[in-house]
């Protein structure tokens, strides 16, 4: 089992600094259907469509400044595999991204389209992060995980530094939640602030759920998802467990028909294309798995990467 740092203060502000200097803020925009003083934070304006280029960008600045030169293996569903292609493409790094033999056809496109050595591997994530795991081994490299690591968890931490900014009257955060690395960064980067950090876990894969109720990882039954960048076992003694322990945060889950009817209520309401798992907080909120309060509410739409063929069957109900 590896041991994986929990972040600090110095993790975070070199995080803030690399996306602030690289990237532009996401846009907010109301949306009253879901219910007063609820907002969507667009990480799908991202320019790999996904929130993952955050913790992609903090994690390979911080190997550069540490350990110059070395080679960098990431696993993913596609996304941080993403993330970590366009922060390599940056900053001048070298990288090896490896995914599922059945990964999004989009992603894989997408990934195609940078200058990384591209590796298919095993029937899901868990077997692709394994394999990832043993090629840094072998080339002496950095593992980036797209959850456990404290750079990456610091890089996702910067979407609550935004919206902090955003909507200074912030009470609720609402976030699809896999591994967790985004929701740890969002706990961290509120912490002290009275915000309500809501997970939202696909039904057939509740793996923090279960993690949490144990208080330590636990390995659990994958499902097949529409949300695949959901999906998986978490690595063992992941550090987002404690995080998310430690600050409260609570877990609901929605089922696959509720997710497909947030995907619709995106594109059909706000003209937004989204993924299963970039539309995993919205489906809480739609189908009233979760029901926000008083106050302001923001639900992240985390991502826009989907099959098109996959896309036009969900819009055509």
């Amino acid at each position: 089992m590896r041991t994986v740092a929990l972040p600090d203060a110095g993790n975070l502000e070199a995080a803030a600094e690399v996306v602030g200097r690289t990237l532009e803020p996401t846009p907010v925009v109301p949306s009253p259907l879901l219910g007063a003083g609820v907002w969507l934070k667009l990480e799908t304006f991202q320019p790999t469509g996904s929130f993952k280029v955050r913790g992609g960008l903090a994690a390979v600045a911080a190997a550069q400044r540490r350990q110059p030169g070395t080679p960098l293996v990431a696993a993913s569903a596609g996304n941080h595999g993403l993330g970590v292609a366009h922060a390599a493409d940056r900053l001048g790094a070298d990288a090896t991204v490896v995914v599922p033999r059945h990964a999004s056809e989009a992603k894989v496109r997408a990934l195609a389209a940078y200058d990384v050595e591209l590796v298919r591997h095993g029937d899901g994530y868990d077997e692709a992060e394994r394999r990832a795991m043993a090629i840094a081994e072998e080339r002496g490299g950095r593992f980036v995980s797209p959850y456990n690591d404290p750079d990456v968890i610091a890089g996702q931490a910067t979407v609550a530094a935004e919206l902090l900014a955003q909507l200074p009257d912030l009470t609720t955060i609402v976030v699809p939640v896999g591994g967790g690395g985004l929701v740890s960064g969002i706990a961290l980067a509120t912490e002290g602030t009275g915000v309500r950090i809501v997970g939202v876990e696909p039904e057939v894969n509740r793996t923090m759920s279960a993690a949490m109720a144990a208080g330590e990882t636990v390995p659990v039954e994958v499902g097949e998802t529409i949300a695949d960048g959901l999906a998986g076992n978490l690595e063992p003694g992941s550090v987002t467990v404690a995080i998310c322990i430690r600050h409260g945060v609570e877990l609901v889950s929605v089922t696959e028909e509720q997710l497909r009817s947030a995907i619709r209520f995106l594109a059909v309401e706000h003209g937004l294309v989204a993924e299963g798992a970039g539309a995993a907080a919205t489906a809480a909120v739609f189908s009233g798995r979760f029901r926000p309060g008083a106050g302001t509410t923001a639900v992240l739409v985390t991502g826009r990467n989907i099959d098109p063929v996959l896309l036009s069957e969900i819009l055509a109900g």
